[in-house]
């Protein structure tokens, strides 16, 4: 028996591009957001769905539990994730619906995969946190390079790029001003550690040409080293803008610090509450077209010789977010996603199953 799909956040912008791949998937979700008439004119529009109200409140964690049952798929593109994240995750672990979201924000995940992993694993609810741009190109990308790399690989960088960026979302920009302020993650010495975004850069080979990235992290360090135990060391890059100059180096290295005070992180995150709107639409479908991902993953022996270089290209990162949590949310209706707690790209579909999900969407090897 096939479970119902929830989409929580339809209006927003991802939200609304996730329920237009859903429905071109031939899927019927209910559509939830915070206004009935935005809901049910979007709902109309793509060929009569189901719609509910909830926000991200413990009231939407209720009106999400009235809507939810054992073997559903709950999806959420309510972000911030940190500020807002909490009352899907709630909702999916109370009614044992397989939760699935589109965040790519650092300390949320490191909450998913902490404590709420447990919560999860002991309610037998899978969580699928990340499922988008964000973060599995770079899983699928090291997975491929590791392969090719064979047993001597014990390292992996992973570097995100994009051809024709286009402006960020007004959702990709909150959740990016608040980052600023946390830690990012990476594996050394087979232990997640944190370091500051943007705290060191690494130049990539890409289409040809050098490009330089920054430190920045991701939910890779996390998940991949369940599938290759002999992986110590790995970092996540971020392409989208040079290294900043020493001046700017200082003043991110200042606030970072400053932000470990609960003062002065509340404050902090209220400048970037009324600075950064996130609902505030993103690039139309003329940009989305003109733009492309890559991501490249290196793998290397022990002692830093580089044994395997793999690239990944695909669509542009908004419409293949969407383009992944449809499937993914298709794949947990039918209830083929096994185990429970937090689970990895690989932990949820296996390399093969991943590499040929991501290839019906557009995500291949270059």
């Amino acid at each position: 028996m096939t479970g119902r799909i929830v989409l929580f956040g339809a209006t927003g912008y991802t939200g609304e591009l996730t329920a237009r791949a859903m429905v071109a998937r031939g899927l019927s979700p209910t559509l939830v957001a915070r206004n009935q008439a935005r809901v049910d004119g979007l709902a109309a529009h793509l060929g009569g769905l189901q719609t509910a109200v909830a926000d991200a409140t413990p009231a939407g964690t209720e009106r999400l539990l009235e809507l939810l049952s054992p073997g559903d798929a709950l999806v959420s593109t309510v972000g911030p994730f940190a500020r807002h994240g909490q009352a899907a995750l709630d909702a999916a672990i109370t009614s044992g619906a397989t939760y699935i979201d589109s965040t790519g924000e650092h300390s949320f995940l490191r909450r998913v995969f902490g404590p709420e992993s447990d919560r999860a694993r002991e309610a037998g609810v899978a969580l699928l946190p990340a499922f988008g741009y964000d973060y599995v190109p770079g899983t699928l990308a090291a997975a491929l390079a590791l392969d090719d790399a064979g047993a001597d690989a014990v390292a992996v960088d992973i570097g995100y790029f994009l051809r024709s960026a286009h402006k960020p979302s007004g959702g990709t920009s909150a959740s990016g001003a608040r980052m600023m302020f946390e830690p990012a993650f990476g594996l050394r010495d087979g232990a997640v550690i944190g370091h500051r975004v943007a705290s060191a850069g690494k130049d990539f080979d890409v289409d040809g040409r050098r490009r330089q990235a920054v430190l920045f992290g991701g939910s890779e360090p996390f998940t991949l080293p369940r599938s290759y135990a002999r992986l110590r060391d790995l970092t996540v890059y971020l392409g989208w803008m040079p290294l900043p100059p020493p001046p700017v180096q200082a003043a991110s290295w200042a606030a970072y610090n400053a932000a470990k005070l609960p003062p002065l992180r509340a404050a902090m995150d209220a400048v970037a509450s009324r600075v950064v709107k996130g609902s505030s639409g993103g690039p139309d479908e003329a940009a989305r077209a003109r733009a492309r991902a890559w991501v490249v993953a290196r793998a290397y022996a022990e002692g830093g010789a580089e044994l395997a270089t793999v690239t990944v290209e695909g669509p542009d990162p908004y419409g293949l977010t969407a383009d992944l949590l449809a499937w993914a949310a298709a794949e947990a209706a039918a209830g083929r996603i096994p185990g429970s707690g937090a689970l990895g790209p690989l932990d949820a579909f296996g390399r093969e199953g991943l590499e040929q999900g991501c290839l019906e969407l557009g995500l291949a090897r270059r």
